[in-house]
């Protein structure tokens, strides 16, 4: 197989991620098509990996990677993050631990999924010390609700914010990763 072949399965296997990330937002496609998007992913970033040169041709080709791996980071990174909640909350369905978790911590899904865009951006733009910018604004800016959830009845909320921001942040680094791969 070429390396353009192969550049191409890289761009087939983020599409195919997208879709099942995408699909992974309904309350009954979270358990199967999180996991897929994470499989789909996991494969485009082995391939773009292993053989010693994977290449996109044309702008377009560059493009079509980078844009197809930053939406899957917003949009994926949400039904994971969801999928590993349910796995914390031993018991609960993964819509039930959703809610949970947005009792906990409001507005978590569209706080991840800047943060999971920023993050995207700052790795792929080759500055990996906004990585830390990022995940400073998100604690500073969580402060006051984790220790107003933490004085008062046990919530779990630091815990949950910790296990939601590492999730958000190795699915926006993987897709990342696999544009810098593939570069």
């Amino acid at each position: 197989m070429s390396a353009a072949n192969l550049g191409q399965l890289v761009l087939a296997l983020l599409a195919a991620a997208l879709v099942a990330g995408a699909w992974g937002w309904s309350r009954l496609g979270m358990r199967i098509w999180a996991p897929a998007a994470l499989l789909l992913l996991a494969a485009a970033a082995g391939i773009a990996a292993v053989p010693a040169e994977v290449t996109v041709d044309g702008r377009g080709g560059r493009a079509a990677l980078v844009t197809l791996a930053g939406v899957l980071a917003v949009v994926g990174g949400g039904p994971v993050t969801a999928r590993v909640f349910a796995l914390v909350d031993r018991g609960e369905t993964a819509a039930q631990s959703m809610d949970r978790a947005g009792q906990v911590l409001r507005g978590g899904a569209w706080i991840g999924a800047l943060e999971r865009g920023a993050i995207f951006a700052s790795l792929v733009g080759g500055w990996p010390e906004g990585l830390a910018v990022v995940l400073a604004l998100k604690g500073l800016g969580r402060y006051p609700e984790l220790r107003a959830a933490e004085d008062g009845v046990r919530t779990g909320a630091a815990e949950r914010f910790i296990i939601g921001t590492f999730t958000s942040v190795l699915w926006a680094a993987a897709c990342a990763g696999v544009v810098v791969l593939v570069g």
